[in-house]
């Protein structure tokens, strides 16, 4: 076959394009850290990154789930924390009332304090995460409703239904403490005292009396707060579990991916000799004309 000038200069040109896009290659990886830009780089690669990739998002988003139960349990162990001094409050000035050294005004003066402790424990009914009521059950878009008389709430009326938040696959933890039991019996156990200590009427003992509901309301807070922290120690351990996988799905998307930077750059130093040496052969090949031979 015989081989002519332009036949060479056009291999040479399309060996140096071909060796100009190794190097493009090369140079992209370098910059974007990535084994590939675009699909048709290595369809395989591709493939498995998406399967990769969709793990890595799941794990992230139930770390994002989590931290929306930390908040919730966080804010109803405070919640209840508060309930429980508030009635403690409530049983002291109970037992004060009862000892039979306290004159009507003094009584009276009682009922006025213990009152506005009934509206703190109607305000710790509201407690909210964001915008959501944490004590109204699944209707965490309104507030507990209060049914007062003459100005002192005789019970709060809750909605019912659990919040469950999944927190890794196929588990879910309900992160919400019903208002319904929390505060059974609470404000009308309370209404009933506030009547009977404005009552002058009202024996000592009759006072008294309140104290075994109160220590109940107080047992039923200190319950709830348990299960709260029964709550919190699971989704503590739950949160390590799942740094741990997403510690391993980075792991293993970063393998699938991410370039060897020591092999890239070793190839890109290497492609650049080759095609410097290309460039010196070529320019060997273009220089003859018939015009050299002639002198």
């Amino acid at each position: 076959m015989r081989v002519t000038q332009s036949m060479l200069s056009t291999n040479m040109l399309r060996n140096l394009s071909n060796s100009y896009n190794k190097m493009g290659k090369l140079q992209e990886q370098l910059t974007s850290q990535k084994k590939i830009n675009r699909p048709s780089d290595d369809p395989v690669v591709a493939m498995l990154g998406i399967g990769y990739r969709s793990d890595l998002n799941k794990v992230q988003q139930f770390e994002r789930n989590i931290g929306e139960i930390n908040n919730w349990l966080d804010t109803t162990d405070d919640a209840i924390a508060e309930g429980i001094s508030v009635l403690q409050r409530i049983r002291e000035l109970t037992v004060q009332a009862s000892n039979g050294t306290y004159e009507e005004g003094q009584r009276s003066a009682i009922a006025v304090e213990i009152k506005q402790l009934q509206e703190q424990l109607y305000t710790i009914s509201q407690t909210q995460v964001g915008d959501k009521f944490i004590f109204n059950g699944k209707k965490t878009n309104s507030a507990p409703v209060a049914n007062r008389n003459e100005g002192i709430i005789e019970s709060v009326t809750f909605e019912s239904g659990s919040i469950n938040i999944e927190i890794f696959d196929g588990i879910t933890l309900d992160v919400n403490t019903k208002g319904s039991e929390l505060f059974e019996g609470v404000f009308e156990s309370i209404s009933a005292l506030i009547s009977d200590l404005e009552d002058s009427g009202t024996t000592d003992e009759a006072i008294g009396d309140y104290l075994s509901d109160i220590d109940s309301h107080i047992d039923t807070f200190l319950k709830e707060q348990a299960k709260v922290g029964a709550k919190q120690n699971r989704v503590e351990m739950m949160e390590d579990r799942i740094a741990q996988q997403e510690v391993t799905a980075t792991k293993i998307l970063s393998e699938n991916e991410d370039v060897d930077m020591e092999r890239v750059i070793t190839e890109l130093l290497t492609q650049e000799s080759i095609h410097r040496a290309a460039l010196s052969v070529g320019a060997k090949i273009i220089q003859p004309t018939l015009v050299d031979f002639l002198r």
